[in-house]
């Protein structure tokens, strides 16, 4: 039986992830025909943890989803740094409230299930279709021709590749990428709060630094209930560009011998673990192929040491809905959201060294003026933020501006 035919469309979204379906809802609240395409057979409940921070909030209270995602997700108290071994604290900065008052939304924890679950049961029924592979596309004269594995061919007035970081479509249109292995490899669990007794993790978001390692802990769930473990350590080499591998227990714990009780405990406790690889890429100069487009991970792939991944493929939907349904132009579309994308994926990549000092110098160094100025200012970390979650993309400016 041969697979149903798809109807034409302005807009074919390939991709059902967090920017593939953000898209999909800005582009139906502006009244324009759109159809969303995944590869997998189902919208599984995979991945772990995910942070929503004002400037990608924005967005969702503007697609009036903002209700949906609070009654799911976990409102942190507190931003907090602490040395992995000893848990000494390194700062402690006001969350809860003061997000919302000084970025104009609130900063949120939410399991990725939850997250998926919320935007793809908004979405209308009929928009979106599981076990649907693009092999290739084409520009025609008045549109775009997609070519799926199952043999049928879709004509679209525009085409967008949110199909993340192994991009169909981008290397349909720019040929295969090399990524650059960072060294650094990441561990990630996730444990029900009940089960660690009296060491559960503060309500927080919180980084431990080490000496060539770092770990996040953070509560996902409206009440708190799971906590979301990540573990950077540094690594010689890697074979598999794989995000979802699992894990040994024994392995994580030798990788996080000798750290702080909470983070001991934890990982004990803990029943499974996944673990990939941190793979960089270069900027991509371009995004466009006439009428085809890239979004999210497939056009700026983010390193997680800033917590903005999703964001910016967030930020990007609403972007590139105004561009589709009005001039079409989506050069000015990468041209307005290029330099900010950018100069995320460079703070990551910063970031990426920040967090793991080896020498006890270079701790006393980094980390020294942090808990000073913590402790002098609290809002030093703030400000230090503003650009990047006081964003608005709404409203159609920075937070220079």
């Amino acid at each position: 039986m041969s697979a149903k035919p798809l109807p034409h469309t302005e807009v074919l979204i390939v991709g059902a992830g967090i920017g593939g379906l953000t898209l999909a809802h800005a582009l139906i609240q502006r009244g324009m025909s759109v159809r969303l395409l995944e590869r997998a057979p189902a919208l599984k409940p995979i991945g772990a943890g995910i942070q929503i921070p004002p400037n990608a909030m924005k967005v969702l209270r503007a697609l009036d989803l903002e209700e949906a995602v609070k009654a799911r997700a976990f409102q942190p108290k507190a931003i907090e740094a602490r040395m992995g071994k000893s848990g000494r604290p390194v700062f402690d900065i006001p969350l809860a409230h003061a997000a919302e008052n000084r970025w104009g939304a609130p900063y949120l924890h939410i399991h990725r299930a939850d997250y998926i679950a919320v935007l793809s049961q908004h979405l209308p029924k009929g928009v979106f279709e599981l076990d649907a592979r693009v092999i290739n596309y084409k520009n025609e004269a008045n549109g775009v021709s997609v070519n799926l594995a199952d043999g049928r061919q879709v004509w679209c007035h525009s085409l967008v590749g949110g199909d993340g970081i192994r991009s169909t479509i981008r290397e349909h249109m720019l040929g295969p990428d090399a990524p650059q292995f960072t060294g650094n490899m990441a561990w990630r669990a996730v444990v029900p709060a009940k089960k660690l007794g009296p060491l559960v993790p503060n309500p927080t978001a919180c980084a431990w630094f080490g000496s060539g390692k770092h770990a996040v802990t953070y509560r996902l769930g409206a009440e708190g209930e799971l906590i979301n473990f990540v573990g950077v350590v540094e690594q010689d080499s890697w074979q598999d560009e794989g995000w979802s591998i699992p894990g040994r227990q024994v392995d994580v714990l030798k990788d996080f011998e000798g750290w702080h009780p909470v983070i001991q405990n934890l990982l004990e406790t803990a029943d499974d673990f996944h673990r990939w690889a941190l793979f960089d890429r270069t900027p991509l100069e371009r995004w466009v192929d006439d009428r085809v487009v890239l979004m999210g991970d497939a056009a700026h792939p983010m390193l997680p040491f800033l917590a903005q991944g999703a964001a910016m493929a967030v930020e990007d939907a609403w972007v590139l809905a105004d561009t589709l349904s009005g001039d079409g132009n989506l050069n000015y579309y990468q041209k307005k959201r290029l330099p900010r994308t950018s100069k995320v994926q460079a703070a990551s990549r910063a970031n990426m060294g920040l967090f793991h000092k080896s020498s006890l110098a270079s701790q006393l160094l980094t980390y020294g003026p942090m808990w000073a100025a913590g402790k002098l200012d609290p809002n030093i970390v703030h400000r230090r933020m503003d650009w990047l979650y006081g964003h608005d993309v709404t409203a159609g400016h920075n937070w220079e501006d």
